[in-house]
């Protein structure tokens, strides 16, 4: 699925239901489309499946980052509840995304920082 290698991982800990929400979100921008994948963490005992844990954006070339980074604004600012969404890389670099008032521009910056530049972590309030 991804390109290269190149995905980044969304999370929200502790919301199952907003990170269906996400996924379903995603899924339905064009540039989006066949990106996002679930990720889901295997069933404890008395469960019938496992908890959606994850999501999967395969993010290759030609600006994905920023695509990524306005979806996430928009549904962000959609929401009524206060939330924390972790971006981040396969080899744990992270960005950090506090759902009260997130700046698009600085996030898209955040997201290409991740994907170009493996120093880079960052932390965006």
């Amino acid at each position: 699925m991804s390109e290269g290698g190149r995905e980044l991982w969304l999370r929200i800990p502790g919301a199952e239901g907003q990170l269906r929400s996400l996924m379903d979100w995603l899924r339905h921008e064009d540039g989006l489309r066949g990106r996002v994948r679930a990720v889901q963490r295997p069933p404890v005992p008395g469960e019938m499946g496992g908890a959606l844990d994850v999501l999967a954006v395969a993010v290759g070339s030609g600006g994905m980052g920023v695509v990524l980074a306005n979806c996430l604004s928009t549904w962000i600012a959609q929401r009524r509840s206060d939330l924390r969404i972790t971006v981040s890389t396969r080899d744990g670099r992270t960005v950090e995304v506090d759902a009260k008032g997130v700046d698009p521009q600085a996030l898209a910056r955040d997201i290409e920082r991740l994907l170009n530049n493996p120093e880079v972590e960052g932390n965006r309030q």
